[in-house]
């Protein structure tokens, strides 16, 4: 708002940037509203009540939409003054997989990136970053990790794809996608592991790729085996099977991350209590491990 002397000279009026001015109705996004200081904030009262900035009113129909982010989200986010406060309705947002996804087939991210997303949805963006001053992950940096990958290309250099995934998003998450990227480059399946035509990786160097297939493995196993023992159709009873023997084999190799397979994902979702109970018949060992990684007796 700029101050503008009448014709008379006897009072200022104040009047809004053009910027803002419409004959027709209109949105007005305000960004960042809660890093403003609270003497700005208090300039939002009449402009959120009652549309007006000044002597200026917007035109009906219009509609003033103010974010923010959260005080937990670490942000540099100021408290809004209760009066402040009261004059809004309040809405959460949290990025959605599903739409993400959809975004970003439709605008040129990596394949590499949306597959991993498509398989690991809980790890597009960190409920709450990190206390201290680390990258965590967001859709904004899943974008920037797409945006070097453009860059450097698939055959990015071991040293690149570490600066870019450490320097981008949260570390596990960083893990997680470079197991990913060696799965797709060596051709490793789920899939493949499960049908017997492929064993597990064995190599020390190739644990990070171990750890991921089990992951998948798990989330596999949990959404598609039915909550009931009975519920089983040929094929999920086959696929049952196959992962026992897949967890079998696993657990020769590395019984930690046999554990893996049978403990909630990200999700808080796990597979069904009947297979764990097949496993404990089968695998006793294993379970007691379990048991003892839980704090259990």
């Amino acid at each position: 708002m700029s101050p503008v002397g009448d014709g008379d000279g006897n009072v200022s009026r104040f009047y809004p940037p053009a910027l803002i001015v419409r004959e027709r109705e209109f949105v007005l996004f305000i960004d960042e509203l809660n890093v403003a200081s609270s003497e700005i904030q208090k300039a939002f009262y009449s402009l959120i009540l009652e549309k007006r900035i000044g002597e200026y009113r917007l035109p009906p129909g219009s509609v003033i939409i103010g974010a923010g982010n959260r005080a937990q989200d670490s942000a540099m986010a100021k408290q809004m003054p209760s009066a402040l406060i009261n004059r809004m309705v309040h809405v959460h947002l949290r990025a959605a997989p599903r739409d993400w996804l959809a975004w970003a087939d439709a605008n040129n991210i990596h394949p590499w990136v949306v597959d991993y997303i498509r398989a690991r949805p809980t790890q597009l963006a960190t409920e709450v970053p990190p206390a201290k001053e680390e990258p965590f992950s967001t859709p904004r940096s899943w974008h920037s990790v797409s945006d070097g990958l453009r860059a450097f290309g698939d055959d990015i250099a071991p040293h690149h794809l570490d600066a870019l995934l450490f320097g981008s998003v949260t570390r596990d998450h960083a893990i997680g996608f470079k197991a990913f990227i060696k799965q797709i480059r060596n051709r490793f399946s789920v899939h493949k592991i499960l049908k017997g035509d492929e064993p597990w990786p064995a190599a020390p160097e190739d644990r990070d790729l171990t750890y991921f297939l089990t992951q998948s493995l798990r989330d596999m196993l949990a959404k598609e085996l039915p909550a009931a023992e009975s519920a089983l159709s040929r094929e999920t009873r086959e696929l049952a099977q196959q992962a026992r023997n897949a967890l079998k084999a696993l657990a020769r190799i590395d019984g930690e991350l046999a554990q893996l397979v049978i403990t909630e994902n990200d999700a808080g979702v796990r597979v069904p209590d009947w297979f764990v109970l097949d496993i404990a018949k089968e695998l006793p060992r294993l379970m007691a491990g379990l048991g003892t990684s839980n704090g259990k007796k």
